[in-house]
């Protein structure tokens, strides 16, 4: 066990010291520190125990600090006035993205219920704001872009998990297993939600700016606090029935709104640490469930997720976007910039206790190699394909 903390210590040290010159290769963090854990895990150095627990947790507060943290960098008041590109995006693609999915899984698990295979649809809808840093990031592709891709995965995964529940909640129900309603819960996550993340954020950022003011605070307090702001609002909304997810991004964008650029130290502090947790997350899933998922991968696994990757999300995105000022080339780059991560893999282990054992390995399964395949797929396109698109724009080349 030492060995194997000893090893992860020295290989997050060395990728720190290369990161920035890494941030431009086709090397990213998640696909070395799912590998890393992958080799300790068959090398027998570390052991799998308890682990799943833990990536549970350390995944579920990664994700919600980067959600946070993503929204205080967007400019809300150009949101505003340039918000039909994403919202297209949520409220038309991602609901293509689960009925075009739904009926190519229905294709490949012939034998499958319908409501299972919804299920592993809505499960590979939502796309990762960690594996798209790469893009988001990168400041030669346009900011209209980069600010469609952050907001569109900061709310998707919120709005893709009430259908992920409702069909296994359904599935559940087939089986005899228990009953929910579906319409008090879909619209408590989706109304409560927001109100209280924007609610935490909007009083958060007030009370710091005033803090500041008055000299009470210093930086390494507030990067402290805002860290504490988007957990709290996730846990209030979750409390109150609300989506949690939801309720870290709106947070974030009202915090962002409130501070705009006073202390930058506060978005740089919060980012920092939540890049802590996004690669122990991903050296937990290698380390915990890719041994056994990889085990369980067969062909139609395989061309599921596959054609989630090439087909579905770009199908339904370029669909979401008729209608739009969106050139082809833009509407291509949104379709393929939807990597699979951090929610995919939240998702199915919060449903798979639910769900009859005859289904819950194979979604568990597919949601893992989901993952690493996007995270391999995603990565290696990332830093060549932004530029590559940048190149393109900035010569008009959009037909």
């Amino acid at each position: 066990m030492h060995a194997g903390l000893l090893i992860i210590m020295l290989c997050a040290v060395a990728y720190a010291m290369c990161a920035k010159r890494l941030s431009s290769t086709v090397v990213t963090a998640p696909m070395l520190f799912i590998g890393l854990g992958y080799v300790l895990s068959i090398s027998g150095v570390m052991q799998q125990q308890h682990t799943e627990e833990l990536l549970h947790i350390v995944a579920e507060v990664a994700l919600i600090i980067l959600l946070f943290v993503d929204a205080t960098q967007i400019d809300f008041v150009a949101l505003r006035r340039q918000h039909v590109w994403p919202q297209r995006m949520l409220l038309i693609g991602l609901p293509l993205s689960v009925l075009i999915g739904t009926l190519v899984a229905m294709l490949l698990y012939p034998d499958w219920s319908i409501f299972a295979v919804a299920l592993l649809a809505a499960i590979l809808a939502p796309t990762d704001a960690a594996l798209g840093q790469a893009v988001v990031s990168n400041r030669s592709v346009p900011i209209e872009e980069r600010r469609t891709l952050a907001v569109e995965s900061g709310l998707n995964d919120g709005l893709a998990l009430p259908v992920v529940l409702f069909f296994s909640c359904t599935l559940a129900t087939m089986e005899g297993e228990h009953e929910s309603n579906f319409l008090i819960f879909t619209a408590q996550q989706l109304i409560l939600g927001p109100i209280i993340g924007g609610l935490v954020g909007w009083l958060g950022a007030n009370a710091m700016v005033r803090a500041a003011e008055q000299g009470y605070t210093e930086p390494l307090y507030e990067g402290v606090a805002a860290i504490a702001l988007a957990i709290g609002a996730y846990i209030a909304a979750s409390m109150a029935g609300g989506n949690g997810f939801i309720a870290a991004f709106v947070g974030g964008l009202a915090f962002g709104y409130i501070l705009k650029d006073r202390v930058k130290y506060v978005y740089e502090f919060a980012e920092s640490e939540g890049q802590i947790l996004i690669w122990a997350s991903f050296l937990l899933l290698g380390l915990a469930l890719l041994p056994q998922a990889l085990h369980q991968l067969n062909l139609p696994m395989l061309l599921l997720i596959l054609i989630s990757l090439f087909v579905v999300r770009p199908l339904a995105i370029w669909l979401s976007l008729i209608g739009t000022d969106t050139k082809p080339l833009t509407r291509l780059f949104f379709g393929w910039f939807g990597p699979r991560g951090l929610a995919t893999a939240l998702f199915a282990l919060l449903i798979v206790g639910d769900i009859n054992d005859a289904y819950a390995d194979a979604v568990l399964a597919v949601a893992i190699n989901a993952v690493w395949i996007s995270a391999l797929l995603h990565g290696v396109s990332a830093a060549p394909g932004a530029q590559w698109y940048a190149r393109r724009v900035s010569r008009g080349e959009q037909t």
